[in-house]
């Protein structure tokens, strides 16, 4: 359960917070991750209205709030503010009428003031709740960021994971992190890979230990986040083991319900790792642009294959 305490600790900063009162109620739970302006609720109108919002007030509402009689006032506030309520902020610096501020404190209501526009408050708030109630996962693998594409490399351990990352830094790619990779789903249609802050840009190498990849190779080289684009898993060859050749069908994998492109890349002494790694995610970016080999190379051969079989059938009925 995610509650106004963890949020204010975690934001206050950010959002340039300061409480003013309803401190007992920090322990309420945030709900809904979004943030709402009253609207047409202040003037009576709760029809459909969502009660288990962050509520915001802004110029215009505590200016509305003012012109009303003192009764009327008491009214609509009370109308927009329930025990599912779990915060309000007021934006602009303005402060709040006492109506408000009597109500927060009977009721153990958090409430907050931010110098910040309403409009910028609104959505900050709304994206630090959404940021919160995504979605998440950690797996072991190293993710490095590759002409722009952004390759998960998993495998069983001491396969070369980081060594294969290793690599593609020194060709000029990018880590994200390695080892532990956190997975958080976006906007509910892609998904975003980071490393945890203890571990962020530093590798592990065997035989080496603990290396700083951007004190090595510059802070060119590390970026915080990056889009999942494809899945690489390395393997150990496999001699009785069939692998494709040629490409025709995609494999996907299933990361927080979003299917992504999926490789299975065999290794052995004498195998090219990272020249491999790089071709994968070049092909996924002409595959991205409409350009796929495997299919182009397809419907030459069955091209070719129907030219030879009407040569044939030609040649047979000539002789007939």
């Amino acid at each position: 359960m995610y509650c106004v305490k963890e949020f204010y600790e975690k934001y206050k900063e950010t959002l340039s917070l300061s409480i003013i009162t309803g401190q007992k109620g920090f322990s309420r739970s945030i709900r809904v991750p979004e943030a709402q302006r009253p609207g047409l609720s202040l003037s009576g109108y709760l029809k459909n209205y969502v009660n288990q919002r962050v509520l915001i007030l802004g110029t215009l509402e505590i200016g509305y709030l003012r012109d009303l009689d003192e009764n009327v006032r008491l009214e609509r506030i009370q109308g927009i503010l329930t025990p599912k309520t779990p915060a309000i902020i007021i934006a602009g610096r303005y402060s709040p009428p006492r109506e408000i501020t009597r109500y927060c404190e009977q009721n153990a209501l958090p409430l907050f003031r931010t110098k910040m526009k309403t409009i910028d408050c609104l959505t900050r708030v709304t994206y630090s709740l959404q940021e919160e109630f995504s979605p998440g996962m950690t797996c072991h693998g190293t993710l490095v960021e590759a002409f722009g594409v952004g390759v998960l490399i998993q495998g069983d351990s001491s396969i070369g994971k980081s060594e294969a990352a290793l690599g593609m830094i020194e060709r000029g790619h990018r880590l994200i992190s390695d080892d532990v990779v956190k997975i958080r789903l976006r906007e509910g249609s892609y998904l975003e890979g980071s490393g945890p802050e203890l571990t962020r840009h530093l590798m592990e190498i065997r035989g080496i230990g603990i290396i700083n990849v951007a004190h090595l190779y510059g802070a060119v080289c590390v970026r915080d986040d990056k889009t999942i684009d494809m899945v690489i898993k390395l393997e150990e060859w496999d001699d009785k083991r069939f692998y494709d050749r040629v490409g025709l069908d995609q494999k996907f994998c299933d990361l927080l319900s979003i299917k992504v492109p999926y490789h299975v890349l065999p290794v052995k002494p004498g195998r090219d790792v990272v020249l491999l790694i790089e071709t994968i995610a070049l092909n996924y970016r002409l595959k991205e642009m409409g350009f796929h080999s495997a299919k182009d190379f397809n419907v030459k051969l069955l091209e070719t294959i129907a030219k030879k079989q009407t040569k044939s059938r030609k040649l047979r009925e000539n002789i007939s």
